[in-house]
């Protein structure tokens, strides 16, 4: 009898396994949060017992569809008050979309906004578009087709100034839009557990103005353009026949980058054992091949041998020469672990393994305490980039979520939050560097319903490990490792029929491994008050602070304020 029983849960355990890797095994390539986290993220609603499958059908089968559009005009006024800086004031026009969209079939969350700042004296003129979309359309049982897309401002060069807002002329912005789809397909049948799926994605990086660095560091490339494929597929077995679950899986992945003509491709295969040792855990293990290249040309040099750049600051490529390595490995992967679930609201796992010629580990960690309050934990070790990184945060946020944008600047909050869970995009922000890398780091998310309150904090740390060819002229990049420390905090609450109110807080601090840079220091803090007056017609209110220290440049203080319109339709 407790044989049956431990078997019985065990093929829950190896369910939630076998579903998770089924519709993520593209994990296996990417090493930025989602793919720690979103394993996480997943778990819960990927394990497909009858319960589980009905209570979602239920969720899904209450519709919801809230589509308003709007126009919005406001007055702002920034100034940098550590300094005596000139006061800066501009005019803001925009319109907009915001959509939460929930049906048998269909799951949408998405925000889009395009905005035209009018400058007053010096203060020139600017366009911005910005938005956030996750969705997911079932065409058929088990047959799924998913997106993601992303417009926003963030820094172009990791090593120049964060003032934290991306308004005016500031230096070191860059414009920043990212788009995935694909469809994904998981379904048991016949005792087995089948999954596959497809992913394409784009990014593109558009310079404002190139970032201002001290003349002794050496900038990194800013990246332009990529595109990006993910395809994987799995078959396995839970345990019943057998005392084990069985898995074998496969995938490929390759990205194309404009800059240096710069090319990664990597598969793998693999064989994979789930363990019940008991009514709630389960020992993992796996074995299989791996064979990931990355390579690159060399940039055009002038006469004096120092690599030629655009105005841009990317490096210009030299087409003549070959594409040299800057990473090669191919043979044997394998991990082992650990998956504990105790109830259908909690789920761990961590594991141990050998991959990229070296030691990784990763794991994850979900907890939903009610139906508001969900806490997510995500450990990775991979390679990426930010083409690759983008795609793969994209595919693991949530298809609902609450999305929020600074009260002064407009841009998405790096930090999403809803009933399903929660995810952030601050690894990829921080830097549009061109360079592949090393990632290695945690993220955790808290999305929560308090007291009339709705909240969410996201934070995390990330190390990345530069790779470029050490014969190339920019061989000196290789080996570079960048730390980053990163804290999101939001909340708002409705006041009353009426009235809103939102706070949001940030703190960011950038370890730059380069030598003879600086670490880069930034935090803010944002309130905003929302009245409507008249059915769609809101008026808003807004004042934020936000601080910005890097050794060689001033140090700065920003204070601004904003008095807006909107009326949605």
């Amino acid at each position: 009898m407790r044989s049956a029983t431990i078997l019985r849960h065990g093929a829950a355990l190896a369910a939630l396994l076998i579903a998770t890797t089924a519709t993520g095994a593209q994990a296996q390539f990417s090493g930025d949060p989602g793919s720690g986290a979103g394993e996480a993220s997943s778990s819960a609603p990927a394990a497909d017992t009858d319960r589980t499958a009905e209570r979602g059908e239920r969720q899904r089968s209450q519709r919801q569809v809230d589509v308003s559009p709007y126009l919005e005009v406001g007055q702002v006024l920034t100034a940098d008050l550590k300094n005596g800086g000139d006061v800066l004031t501009y005019t803001t026009v925009a319109a907009g979309i915001d959509a939460a969209i929930v049906t048998r079939r269909v799951e949408l969350a998405a925000t889009l906004r395009y905005e035209h700042q009018f400058g007053w004296g010096n203060q020139g003129d600017t366009d911005v578009i910005s938005g956030l979309a996750r969705g997911r359309l079932e065409v058929a049982r088990g047959l799924n087709l998913e997106g993601g897309a992303l417009a926003t401002r963030t820094r172009a060069d990791g090593q120049g100034a964060d003032s934290g807002l991306f308004i005016g002329d500031a230096s070191n912005v860059a414009n920043l839009y990212s788009v995935y789809a694909g469809p994904t397909f998981a379904r048991r049948i016949g005792g087995l557990d089948f999954g596959a799926g497809y992913r394409f994605g784009y990014t593109k990086v558009d310079i404002d103005q190139p970032a201002i660095l001290s003349p002794d560091v050496q900038p990194q490339d800013v990246f332009d353009s990529s595109t990006n494929h993910v395809a994987w597929a799995s078959l396995g077995a839970r345990p019943g026949d057998l005392p084990f679950g069985w898995q074998i899986s496969g995938g490929y992945e390759r990205e194309d980058a404009s800059q240096l003509d710069q090319r990664y491709e990597g598969k793998y295969a693999r064989a994979d054992v789930t363990v019940p040792i008991g009514p709630t855990v389960a020992l993992l293990g796996g074995v299989g091949y791996e064979d990931i290249e990355i390579g690159q040309r060399d940039p055009v040099l002038d006469a004096n041998g120092v690599p030629v750049r655009d105005a841009n600051g990317r490096f210009v490529t030299d087409k003549s020469t070959p594409r040299r390595l800057s990473f090669d490995t191919d043979g044997l992967i394998w991990d082992a672990g650990v998956m504990w679930r105790p109830s259908r609201r909690t789920s761990l796992t961590a594991r141990v393994g050998r991959r990229y010629g070296d030691t990784i580990y990763t794991g994850s960690f979900a907890y939903r305490a009610d139906h508001a309050t969900s806490i997510q934990v995500g450990v990775y070790d991979g390679l990426s980039s930010l083409g690759r990184g983008l795609s793969g945060g994209l595919a693991a946020l949530p298809t609902q979520f609450d999305p929020t944008r600074n009260p002064i600047g407009g841009n998405i909050n790096p930090c999403v939050f809803g009933q399903q869970g929660g995810g952030c995009l601050n690894n990829q922000l921080g830097n549009a560097t061109s360079a592949q890398y090393r990632s290695r780091g945690v993220q955790a998310t808290l999305s929560s319903r308090f007291s009339g309150w709705a909240y969410g904090v996201g934070l995390g740390y990330d190390q990345r490990k530069l790779l470029a060819p050490q014969l190339s002229p920019i061989g000196g990049l290789n080996g570079i490792k960048d730390e980053s420390y990163y804290l999101f905090v939001s909340a708002g609450r409705q006041l009353d029929v009426d009235s809103d109110l939102s706070l949001s807080g940030y703190i960011n601090y950038f370890d730059n491994g380069a030598p003879g840079a600086s670490d880069v220091q930034s935090a803010g803090l944002s309130a905003a008050y929302s009245r409507r007056f008249w059915r769609g017609l809101t008026g808003t209110a807004a004042a934020s602070l936000n601080a910005f220290d890097q050794e060689g440049f001033n140090s700065q203080l920003i204070g601004s304020a904003l008095v807006g319109l909107r009326y949605n339709f």
